[in-house]
């Protein structure tokens, strides 16, 4: 007959002899206690960190221990659940065998498989942004390549915000008072401009004051306007 006590005892030291700085007893009925596990430094020295805390069952080792992850320190929730999965798989291919030991050393592997995806996702990260600064470069150096699709797309918000300046523009000049008419609107809606002028003679007859000294002297102007080589400007010439 197994004695489960007498294997748990021996277990716990010699778990105690291997993490002696990571080695916590929370209780002893039934006997609980946690390991914190480090990974490897990184490349800029980052590490991910995790505290298990693990429980023996009556029957353990015959059956699994209970286990959780007591705290974590850089660790996504990804992680922890891959953790998680990782101890079930590894309690199931040891039953039968005391196995702390190989549970805690397959999660001190997987923190440093951890680690060195950091550096790979830094590196990706790294790698996108510059792809990016560079398509965002050759886009402000090329400028927009202009298709049949963009253009109507174009013509199309224009002439919407063009009707739409004409709208504030012809509620602004309802609001102050009526539009102001072109030449042309002014001709096309009152007739009576086609004869304003010819009326205005009309309505002066005889009223219109002509100045007759402008006209006193001109019998007096020797023009020879039936010569046919009178040349007005000869004669501004020959006074000279």
């Amino acid at each position: 007959m197994t004695d489960y006590a007498e294997e748990q005892r021996n277990e716990l030291e010699a778990i105690e002899s291997i993490y002696p700085d990571s080695f916590t007893v929370l209780s002893d009925e039934p006997i609980s206690f946690t390991i914190t596990v480090t990974s490897d430094a990184g490349e800029n020295g980052e590490t991910v960190e995790t505290t298990l805390k693990f429980t023996y069952v009556e029957k353990y080792p015959d059956e699994p221990p209970l286990w959780e992850i007591h705290s974590q320190e850089n660790l996504e929730n990804n992680d922890v659940d891959v953790i998680l999965s990782l101890l079930q798989q590894q309690a199931e291919e040891n039953l039968g065998m005391v196995m702390i030991f190989t549970l805690v050393t397959a999660v001190q592997e997987k923190l440093n498989e951890i680690v060195d995806m950091m550096k790979n996702r830094r590196e990706e990260e790294k790698q996108r942004r510059e792809k990016e600064a560079e398509e965002a470069e050759k886009v402000a150096f090329q400028g927009t390549v202009v298709t049949i699709e963009n253009f109507l797309a174009w013509k199309a918000k224009f002439e919407l915000e063009m009707n739409e300046l004409r709208r504030k523009r012809q509620k602004e000049e309802e609001q102050t008072g009526k539009a102001k008419l072109t030449g042309k609107q002014l001709f096309e809606t009152d007739h009576n401009l086609d004869t304003s002028d010819i009326q205005f003679l009309e309505d002066a007859g005889n009223n219109v004051e002509v100045d007759e000294s402008l006209f006193q002297d001109i019998d007096d102007l020797d023009l020879d306007e039936d010569d046919p080589d009178y040349d007005p400007l000869e004669m501004g010439s020959d006074e000279d």
